[in-house]
């Protein structure tokens, strides 16, 4: 494992409230390496850039973690597994459901779920829209999935009754609290800032209104 590395997760992560555990920094690198390696063949991601994958990718996936309540997890439009896989290696208690309709994605995701061991994801090859799940989720989280009015409709079959969605965006409050239906309310707007980087994105808590029939 590449030291600099290692010590860049670590310290970042300590300083958003996570502890890394060895194995857990491992795996994340271990985690880049192979988005870095696909990446070259089947273009997961428009990042090339080594340092901007672990800050990017995976520090502002951990960083959505403190957040997150709910045993449930499901991660929309995940694409390369962002924030999923992150999220699952930090967090192995909980288990992650991981959807995507692009099949080169889900079978890069089944290849870091083989290689990394990751027991506590579930991977699915699917538009949100038709998926029809046996459980519904507590923590739907999005990132860079569509528009919040567009997203709550897609994800309203899925999401439990107490459950919210987690949606990382650089939209302002006021233009996704404006776009929410009356059965849904903006619960929390937490603004994040990675260590290392120069700007900063937002983390919207969408849940059901009382009273909202699901």
């Amino acid at each position: 494992m590449a030291e600099p590395e290692t010590q860049l997760l670590s310290s970042s992560a300590r300083s958003i409230g996570i502890s890394l555990s060895d194995m857990q920094l491992e795996q994340l690198i271990a985690y880049v390496d192979l988005l870095e390696k696909w990446n070259r063949t089947y273009n997961l991601t428009s990042i090339r850039d080594r340092q901007e994958m672990l800050l990017r990718h995976v520090l502002e996936s951990l960083a959505v973690l403190p957040l997150l309540q709910g045993s449930n997890r499901l991660d929309v439009g995940t694409g390369a597994g962002i924030p999923g896989i992150p999220l699952a290696i930090a967090d192995r208690e909980f288990p992650y459901t991981l959807i995507d309709s692009n099949g080169k994605k889900t079978r890069f995701l089944a290849e870091v779920k083989r290689q990394l061991g990751l027991t506590n994801i579930q991977i699915e090859t699917v538009r949100i829209e038709s998926w029809q799940p046996k459980t519904v989720y507590d923590a739907v989280l999005t990132r860079a999935f569509a528009d919040v009015k567009t997203t709550l409709t897609r994800i309203s079959h899925v999401l439990s009754k107490e459950g919210s969605l987690y949606a990382m965006t650089t939209d302002s409050v006021a233009k996704v609290d404006s776009a929410i239906p009356d059965n849904m309310y903006l619960h929390q707007a937490k603004e994040i800032r990675v260590p290392g980087q120069d700007w900063a994105f937002n983390v919207m808590i969408i849940g059901r209104s009382q009273g909202a029939v699901v």
